[in-house]
């Protein structure tokens, strides 16, 4: 929790009006990240935290701090941009295995974003974000094996991936359900078969 000034410092700032954001849990920081509204909160935040979230990226090494503080760094969210900073806290984060870094990592190598297309890279961090079971990335792993990345090796483990995943927004769900209509229509039926009875 960040702390509220106990006095006014001569500023001329009732601190008993002054009210402390409480520091993210990790859970919810985690969902707001996997929403795509973690830049959001923190400028909804009035950018109290900035600090704090400095703190637990560059010292503590706190994988979805580091993903959030490169974001903001990045797009320059509550502080001066500096792109170069922003992906290297997101590699940081994906190196330690957070899945929402390593998607988005992919996908700004796959279009290009920030950084030059990398279409091999792309393919291994996306890989790799839906196979630790990150939805975001299992829908779009299947995207990029639609267009002809990966290989079709690895289509039977992407429709297993996919058919298992629990959605609950209505327009994703059947996003997912064309898409693996459409992967579907590329496999042989006993593959088919062998990816909905994986466990």
């Amino acid at each position: 929790m960040t702390s509220t000034p106990s006095g006014g410092g001569g500023l001329g700032i009732d601190s008993r009006n002054l009210q402390a954001v409480p520091l993210y849990r990790q859970d919810e920081l985690l969902n707001w990240i996997a929403q795509g509204r973690h830049l959001q909160q923190v400028k909804q935040d009035r950018c109290q935290l900035t600090q704090d979230i400095e703190v637990r990226a560059e010292v503590m090494k706190v994988p979805a701090y580091q993903f959030l503080w490169g974001d903001m760094l990045a797009w320059g969210g509550c502080i001066k941009p500096n792109a170069e900073l922003g992906v290297k806290f997101m590699w940081d984060a994906a190196n330690q295995g957070l899945a929402p870094a390593l998607e988005q990592l992919g996908r700004y190598y796959w279009k290009g974003t920030l950084v030059q297309k990398d279409l091999v890279r792309a393919e291994t961090l996306m890989r790799e974000a839906a196979r630790l079971g990150f939805q975001r990335a299992q829908v779009e792993w299947v995207e990029m094996l639609l267009q002809g990345m990966g290989s079709p090796l690895d289509y039977e483990e992407a429709y297993h991936w996919l058919h298992s995943t629990v959605i609950g927004d209505k327009a994703q769900h059947q996003r997912a359900a064309t898409l693996l209509t459409r992967l579907g229509n590329r496999m042989p039926a006993n593959a088919i078969a062998r990816a909905k009875a994986m466990h």
